[in-house]
């Protein structure tokens, strides 16, 4: 979580964008000497009040992009701007904040005397609106080492909101949360982008991106290898799912169906992966004695398995 006053005559600085990172690398040497590129070449743009998913496989680099956006480390070369601000002085000016997975809390401190202490670096900001929007209101008087992971990361959200910020940075946020901690606080974060702000986060929850963003990032070996909405990504692969309850001896025949590229059973329903499934719906019709068709898309995470290697660089 960043928490720097901010600076009126910085939060003046204005940009048709909220982020740009152009040509953007950065290496590191690991503890064998050994030099890697983490982010290689990245260009990314996001206008004001988007809400973007920011995926990618394990040592994609989101990361690292994460921490250059946040100002915590600098490319080697090229070039990234926040409302036409180095991330540093967007920070400084309050228009950047947090909401990272770990640290950033006292556990002794109750949830009130947390945001309290915190919200007394930005003058004005109201800690009982901030505390309602993230929906710890009810735990004030809670130590944090009481609260549960969900309920930390409420209290980091209700940080983070303090300097009323213009763009939110959200790397993993509802992890430990339940279903619905996780609905309410995406509802908190959509009216926040309904009046403006601008939020980039990192999940692995893909029905979240799937769900709540409004345009979908997926970087791999760092760098951008897919970049538009979760429907677009989607239909950028051939084919859909059927599935439908067939007896095994017929779900085999149909499998061997030129059109079928695998056939996988699950309980008493078989799943075929099809590049035309309306061809596969005459044959179960016409040919089989299968019930309960069903006809679904590809879903985002087979879009995610597809665009990347799985493998990453770092």
């Amino acid at each position: 979580m960043l928490h720097t006053p901010q600076s009126p005559v910085e939060k003046e600085v204005t940009s048709p964008d909220a982020a740009v990172l152009s040509k953007v690398v950065k290496r590191y040497t690991s503890a064998k000497g050994e030099e890697f590129t983490a982010v290689n070449g990245l260009d990314l743009r996001v206008g004001r009040g988007e809400v973007v998913a920011f995926l990618g496989p394990n040592g994609a680099g989101k990361t690292t992009t994460i921490d250059m956006l946040l100002g915590l480390s600098r490319p080697d070369s090229g070039t990234v701007e926040l409302f036409g601000l180095p991330p540093q002085q967007a920070v400084r000016a309050g228009r950047v904040a947090a909401v990272l997975q770990t640290g950033g809390l006292l556990p002794d401190l109750t949830v009130a005397a947390t945001v309290r202490m915190l919200g007394s670096l930005h003058p004005g900001a109201d800690i009982e609106q901030v505390m309602a929007r993230a929906g710890v209101t009810a735990l004030r008087d809670r130590r944090v080492a009481e609260c549960s992971g969900g309920e930390q990361q409420r209290l980091r959200f209700a940080l983070a909101l303090l300097s009323d910020p213009d763009f939110l940075v959200l790397d993993e946020p509802t992890a430990g949360m339940d279903v619905v901690a996780r609905r309410n606080f995406w509802a908190a974060v959509r009216e926040d982008a309904a009046r403006g702000m601008t939020v980039m986060f990192a999940t692995h929850y893909m029905e979240e991106a799937d769900q709540f963003a409004d345009r979908v990032v997926l970087v791999d070996r760092g760098n951008v290898v897919a970049d538009g909405s979760a429907s677009a990504l989607r239909a950028s692969l051939s084919g859909r799912t059927v599935s439908a309850r067939i007896a095994p001896q017929e779900a085999a025949a149909v499998a061997a169906h030129p059109q079928v590229r695998s056939c996988v059973p699950r309980g008493d329903r078989h799943y075929f992966d099809c590049a035309d499934s309306d061809a596969l719906l005459r044959v179960l019709l016409e040919r089989t004695s299968a019930t309960e068709i069903e006809v679904a898309p590809r879903s985002l995470e087979e879009a995610f398995m597809a665009l990347t290697t799985q493998e990453g660089s770092r």
